[in-house]
């Protein structure tokens, strides 16, 4: 995966309502010019004389100072957080390596490399993050998808589109979710593996047909507009993310056979 700010000092723009005896007009340099021009130019204070007048330095809120510290200090995090992930580390070398047979590598690697210290290389530790990943992209898809097909106004296409996806998605999310279940049972070995790990590649084949599937319904006329755009890039990475899961299940599984 911040700092706060005190409330900005409050300042006067206009003059005092009142004036007592002796004030100084608030910002009228004219009258303090001509204050001091016309005593002496030295007068005595208890510990020194002061030869020359100036106007005393107004210092800089610290608000403001914080605000240009702020931008700076945010752009240091960044670049520490992605020479964090791109340091050649044994846990990326192992996730790059992994990601390298997959469709999509380089989001295989973005999505996988922040959980690199918990991944290590551990081969069933790199698959069940994948679908972790997968499954919790399809349930923030799901969510978004429900909410547009409740928005008034649609037309029959539009809303018969938007309701067959959130149909899809919703199946999508179920079998991600029992493939991580079942994934949790292949640690085992011999025939069992085998049987645990063939029902998790047949569910998770089956949620990357039901994603594209509703990636599918948007290819066409029947939704306009940018909720059309929306759907379908977030359908596009949900299909990316779940094809990547699928392909280091295979891997996993061969390595296993």
């Amino acid at each position: 995966m911040g700092p706060y700010y005190s409330e900005p000092e409050k300042r006067s723009g206009g003059l005092p309502s009142q004036k007592r005896s002796g004030d100084l007009p608030s910002n009228n340099f004219s009258s303090l010019s001509f204050l001091y021009k016309s005593r002496s130019n030295s007068f005595q204070t208890p510990n020194q004389r002061i030869t020359s007048f100036s106007l005393p330095q107004i210092p800089i809120p610290q608000q403001t100072m914080s605000r240009g510290c702020f931008p700076t200090f945010l752009l240091l995090s960044v670049l520490t957080i992605i020479i964090a992930l791109t340091t050649a580390t044994p846990s990326n070398n192992f996730i790059k390596s992994s990601c390298s047979t997959t469709q999509y590598p380089t989001l295989c690697v973005q999505s996988l490399s922040v959980y690199a210290s918990t991944i290590q290389q551990d081969p069933h530790q790199l698959v069940q993050t994948a679908l972790s990943v997968s499954l919790n992209s399809t349930q923030s898809t799901k969510a978004f998808v429900t909410k547009c097909n409740k928005f008034r106004g649609l037309k029959p296409r539009e809303y018969a589109a938007l309701h067959d996806c959130a149909e899809e998605i919703s199946d999508s999310v179920d079998r991600l979710s029992k493939s991580l279940k079942e994934l949790k049972l292949c640690e085992v070995k011999g025939e069992d593996f085998r049987w645990h790990i063939s029902n998790v590649e047949t569910w998770v084949s089956s949620a990357l047909t039901d994603e594209s599937t509703c990636g599918d319904g948007f290819a066409g006329n029947a939704l306009n507009g940018k909720i059309k755009n929306a759907i379908r890039a977030r359908m596009v990475n949900v299909a990316q993310v779940t094809s990547n899961a699928l392909s280091l299940i295979n891997q996993y599984a061969e390595k296993h056979y």
